[in-house]
């Protein structure tokens, strides 16, 4: 795959699950604006963005095709314990943009640019701890 077609695929994807993590979260937030809808909105927006990205990422990005649950479930482990750094990243932004400015839109942009961030340094996480067979095949980690 050529350098070109996979930022465009993985900043498509980026998008796919940035959208449907916003797209729970306003779901979740149709209960309320509490502190605790927002916790849960946060957490079930992550929660889905996570399974969406990780299933494009590597199938199309990381060309993995190991199958059967050992095999998910060590990745999906690794790939989520990387998710945590980047997480931190994208639930600071998103949380100081709400504490700033109290609105659905500034949440949002901010959730935006924090997982923007996020993901340039996930894939890289990714590319070197969690597909390690796509980083000795395509160029080293």
């Amino acid at each position: 795959m050529t350098r070109s077609r996979l930022v465009l695929l993985y900043v498509g994807f980026a998008v796919l699950a940035t959208l449907a993590n916003l797209g729970a979260q306003r779901v979740v937030l149709l209960a309320g604006d509490g502190a605790l809808v927002f916790g849960a909105a946060v957490v079930v927006g992550t929660g889905l963005g996570l399974v969406v990205k990780y299933l494009l990422d590597k199938r199309w990005i990381f060309a993995d095709t190991a199958t059967g649950l050992r095999a998910h479930g060590r990745r999906f482990s690794l790939y989520t314990a990387m998710g945590l750094v980047t997480t931190a990243i994208f639930w600071a932004s998103e949380t100081a943009f709400w504490l700033i400015w109290n609105t659905h839109t500034a949440r949002e942009i901010g959730a935006i640019l924090g997982l923007a961030v996020g993901y340039a340094v996930k894939y890289q996480l990714d590319r070197r701890f969690v597909f390690t067979t796509y980083a000795i095949t395509h160029g080293g980690a």
